[in-house]
């Protein structure tokens, strides 16, 4: 598996707003790079008594 990545993308949001707006800049992010197939994902959450994180780590190839 880790032969057919080429790269890795991070998406990481901590106030609620950022949070819920995650979804959108994963979804820009892919239409701006349609050259990337991506093969896996890792999501990621964290929080202390102050901050909640949420990170999305999109793994990927080029498709061609």
């Amino acid at each position: 598996m880790l032969s057919t990545i080429t790269g890795a993308k991070v998406f990481s949001a901590t106030r609620a707003k950022e949070r819920e707006e995650l979804g959108d800049s994963i979804t820009r992010w892919l239409r701006a790079n349609p050259a990337y197939q991506i093969v896996d994902k890792i999501v990621t959450q964290s929080s202390d008594q102050e901050f909640h994180c949420l990170t999305i780590t999109l793994f990927y190839r080029d498709a061609a």
